[in-house]
């Protein structure tokens, strides 16, 4: 049997970022979409805890480092383009910053199909 393993080389395109898919290891439910810079994935395989990279406030950024909502990062696979990456995680606590446990707790209509699992006024003072 041979190692056909090969670093991976990846496109972080012309903004230096990689979209983030984040995915229930034991459920298989996707949490969450964000956005990674090299820095961002330096910390997070440093760690073990999923760092992103917020473009609106412009930094890097731990999942759950104000909240205590963190994911532990079980592992990082790469799409066949090497343009986007799927972090398969142990959720603490609900994914998303509005109380619920994904942040994709909607549909396009508007009909809520996600369980809300914490107050975000409680959370975030």
């Amino acid at each position: 049997m041979t190692d056909d393993s090969v670093a991976v080389e990846l496109d972080f395109g012309d903004d230096g970022l990689i979209p983030a898919i984040a995915q229930d290891v034991e459920t298989d439910e996707i949490l969450m979409l964000a956005y990674v810079s090299p820095d961002a994935l330096e910390e997070t395989r440093n760690t073990g805890l999923a760092h992103y990279y917020s473009r609106s406030r412009d930094e890097l950024w731990q999942k759950g480092g104000s909240s205590g909502h963190r994911q532990r990062v079980e592992e990082i696979r790469v799409d066949c383009d090497g343009d986007a990456l799927l972090y398969r995680v142990e959720q603490e606590g609900g994914a998303c910053h509005t109380g619920y446990e994904s942040c994709f707790y909607r549909t396009l209509n508007g009909e809520t199909v996600g369980e809300k699992i914490f107050d975000p006024n409680e959370v975030y003072e």
